[in-house]
């Protein structure tokens, strides 16, 4: 990034301190490309979030709400009387083991577990608190103590989310505007962010980095008012307890290891690490009355698009109260295990496409730089709908290229340019005996005929294997 680029970020950044809910494009500390191997091996995750405010269901004496895991900001809800609801928190149902295997059987590399969201509820057993599942809830287990172990039996990465800069338990965090709690804390002393990072954060995070085993990464939210110094603060303090441990962009202020684009896919590839995370439906944590599922499609284009600008996917669910991912997030993820049993080379491991743009999937432009851009409609700001991906995409490993055929070409012949090396071999991951396709090679343009009978409306892909040297 140019120094002028840096100041017009941080100018941004600095006007928008109240809505970092979304990405923080910053340059990654200089580090060892080792660390973020398993990432980009992953290339796909799965997030979980879920707490007190899953027994409602999004609905608040009557009323239904729409901000789900922020029940407790959007109805005001007293601090004392959360901590009822949470009291009543007993997700008899909940089985670590079939989650991660749903998570391994999705062909996900990594779990991302919500720990603390903005309530301040701590989904761990938590010594340093108290206010937790393990202590103030009829459950009196330690959910995460149980999928860490399952994690690591079952070969998937454990990751967990941490809300930063918001904590509506304490406080002062953040102070004034709309996303604090001013009213159960009017007058927040002037060293409240200071004092949670202290007192609250760092005890927590210190748990979390010595009593679950590894880390593949703690997942900030929303980094508010956290200062320069305190964000290089807590990462240096976490990679002096874990070291191989990632650190996300929302740690703030340029100090995170790969960047966050929520609900949102890049228009273009970006030259840093970076995930793009999704929900199955329009809600993050379970919304009884939300039913507007992605379609089985949806999800594995949105995948592969990802994927062919670099990316990691991490797709979300939200289980219920009683500890229940709900069945049509399951049937999706289902859809996608069985899509990647048979494509997954196609995206594990690989990087973005050669080709250059294509109409991607895009839920909000992102700049070059990995910064949003400013989108105006008859001056208003507008946010793209996705509707479902068209054409191709393209992913690559060395002496490789992928094709995932979103729509087949009419007269069944796939046409490229920019391929110079030579063309040894190409078939379709779909077809059990791969059998060679025909493959017509003039220069660095090439034509393959694809078969009849072979293809998955989901994405077929096409393998296209290449000589070590030029033509």
């Amino acid at each position: 990034m140019s120094p002028r680029s840096s100041l017009i970020a941080a100018a941004w950044l600095s006007l928008l301190t109240l809505s970092l809910a979304l990405a923080e494009p910053q340059a990654a500390p200089k580090q060892n490309p080792s660390r973020l191997k398993w990432f980009n091996d992953a290339r796909a995750g799965l997030f979980i979030h879920w707490g007190p405010y899953s027994i409602t269901g999004c609905e608040w004496k009557g009323q239904t709400g729409r901000r789900d895991a922020h029940m407790l900001n959007e109805f005001r809800i007293p601090l004392a009387e959360y901590k009822q609801l949470a009291g009543t928190f007993n997700p008899t149902e909940f089985d670590a083991a079939a989650w991660v295997k749903l998570a391994k059987d999705a062909g996900l590399g990594y779990i991302v577990y919500v720990s603390k969201h903005h309530d301040g509820f701590a989904m761990f057993n938590s010594p340093s608190d108290g206010f937790d599942i393990a202590d103030a809830t009829k459950f009196g287990r330690d959910p995460l103590k149980e999928l860490a172990a399952e994690c690591r039996k079952q070969g998937v990465v454990l990751c967990v989310y941490y809300s930063l800069g918001r904590d509506w338990s304490v406080p002062g965090v953040p102070t004034g505007g709309k996303r604090c709690n001013d009213w159960d804390f009017p007058n927040p002393p002037a060293t409240a962010v200071q004092d949670y990072i202290d007192k609250k954060a760092k005890p927590q995070l210190r748990e979390l980095l010595t009593n679950y085993g590894p880390i593949g990464a703690i997942w900030f939210d929303t980094p508010d008012q956290i200062t320069k110094a305190q964000s290089k603060d807590l990462r240096d303090w976490i990679l002096s307890i874990q070291p191989d441990c990632l650190v996300n962009a929302r740690v703030g202020n340029g100090f995170g290891d790969y960047d966050i684009h929520e609900q949102k896919i890049p228009a273009a590839a970006i030259n840093r690490p970076w995930e793009s995370c999704l929900t199955i439906n329009d809600r993050w944590a379970y919304d009884k009355t939300n039913h507007n599922w992605k379609s089985p499609e949806m999800i594995v284009r949105c995948l592969v698009d990802v994927a062919s600008k670099g990316g990691n996917f991490l797709i979300n669910v939200g289980p219920t109260g009683a500890g229940v991912i709900p069945e049509p997030s399951v049937e999706r993820l289902r859809s996608l295990g069985d899509w990647l049993k048979v494509n997954g080379e196609s995206i594990r491991g690989t990087t973005a496409s050669r080709f250059g743009d294509t109409a991607g999937v895009v839920f909000q432009e992102i700049n070059p730089d990995g910064s949003e851009a400013k989108l105006t409609k008859q001056g208003a700001a507008v946010t793209h709908a996705a509707a479902l991906p068209a054409g191709w995409r393209s992913t690559e490993k060395p002496g490789t290229i992928y094709i995932h055929l979103f729509d087949r070409p009419a007269d069944g012949v796939v046409r490229l340019q920019g391929v110079p090396e030579k063309v040894t071999s190409a078939s379709l991951l779909a077809d059990p005996l791969r059998k060679p396709l025909d493959v017509q090679q003039d220069g660095s343009n090439l034509a393959i005929k694809l078969p009849d009978g072979i293809w998955d409306n989901r994405a077929t892909v096409l393998k296209i294997s290449l000589a070590k040297n030029l033509k």
